[in-house]
């Protein structure tokens, strides 16, 4: 790197990311408290080279088309579903992410998460707490012998399909574009299987134009038997109006989301505010506000990581 280069950081990062870009002559503005509607202004007026950001704002044509001083765009989390990235391509523009930095955690959440729900864990302390002590309204399921359905072989599916292993569980695999796994402790199937076998399903996958509502009414009719669902990827990968239908129905037995299609939920939005009531009305489901893979060790790896790969690309030898 023959000139310093300035970057703006507008999200809340671990400091040893700011630190290291210092210790390596980039001139850091970090702004986590910045609105999303004054970023590009701030980028054009400081000639910012580049940028850091989780989910503040989506990065579409026309921010690119403003911000052309932009050289690359670096983002704190698993994907780049709010970056355009064929805009980006357009404007030459790299984009980096923390890959697998948060992998575990969003592994540890699933498994929370479907065990909280098989041993009607929230729901029998909500009781307990009231006075109610109700022991067979909350008898368990056991995940030994159940079949889990992963779909989504990415950091996290993968994450997932180790930590289920020693629960003796019997577990299916697909991944659209991806085939041949090496690990032993899966079976990798078409879709249509982990349809036809899955007592659980739990999804892993990206959200574009083919997965936005993967999970609708027709999904759902092809499952054989009743289900538990997990969603820890993008909230708009499910529709919610068939899950809480099939809730009703007794086909999901159990719905636990780590998403949303909106974040945070819109209160002041009758759609949304009537979808969490909807969703709070039933005891077999759990939500949490985004946080699968935020926890005190993935908050300081995704920040290491892309401190890694700002420097790689930049061809920088750590300092």
């Amino acid at each position: 790197m023959s000139v310093i280069q300035k970057v703006l950081i507008v999200d809340d990062v671990h400091q040893s990311l700011v630190f290291g870009l210092i210790s390596n002559s980039f001139d850091v503005f970090y702004m986590p408290e910045i609105k999303a509607n004054k970023i590009a202004d701030f980028i054009v007026n400081e000639n910012i080279e580049g940028l850091v950001i989780r989910s503040k704002l989506f990065l579409n044509e026309d921010f690119f088309v403003k911000c052309s001083s932009l050289i690359w765009v670096a983002r704190g989390g698993a994907g780049m579903d709010n970056i355009d990235e064929d805009a980006a391509f357009r404007a030459g523009v790299k984009l980096m992410n923390s890959e697998n930095a948060n992998s575990d955690a969003v592994g540890e959440q699933t498994l929370a998460m479907l065990l909280a729900l098989r041993t009607n864990l929230v729901k029998s302390h909500n009781e307990v707490s009231s006075g109610i002590w109700n022991r067979e309204g909350n008898r368990g399921v056991e995940l030994k012998g159940k079949t889990v359905g992963i779909i989504g072989y990415g950091n996290t599916g993968k994450a997932v399909c180790e930590k289920l292993s020693g629960f003796g569980v019997n577990i299916l695999v697909y991944d659209k574009y991806k085939s041949e796994f090496s690990d032993t402790n899966l079976t990798e199937v078409k879709l249509d299987e982990i349809l036809a076998k899955s007592d659980i399903i739990s999804l892993h996958i990206p959200l574009n134009s083919e997965t936005e509502n993967f999970v609708n009414d027709s999904f759902i009719n092809q499952v054989t038997n009743p289900f538990v669902l997990l969603n820890l990827s993008r909230g708009k990968i499910v529709d919610i109006q068939s899950v809480i239908k099939f809730l009703k129905s007794g086909k999901i037995v159990g719905f636990g989301a780590d998403v949303l299609p909106n974040e945070p939920p819109n209160m002041n939005d009758d759609f949304d505010k009537k979808m969490l009531q909807t969703l709070n009305s039933f005891s077999n489901v759990l939500l949490t506000p985004h946080v699968g893979g935020w926890t005190i060790e993935s908050y300081e790896k995704i920040s290491e990581i892309l401190l890694i790969n700002i420097l790689n690309y930049n061809n920088i030898s750590r300092a």
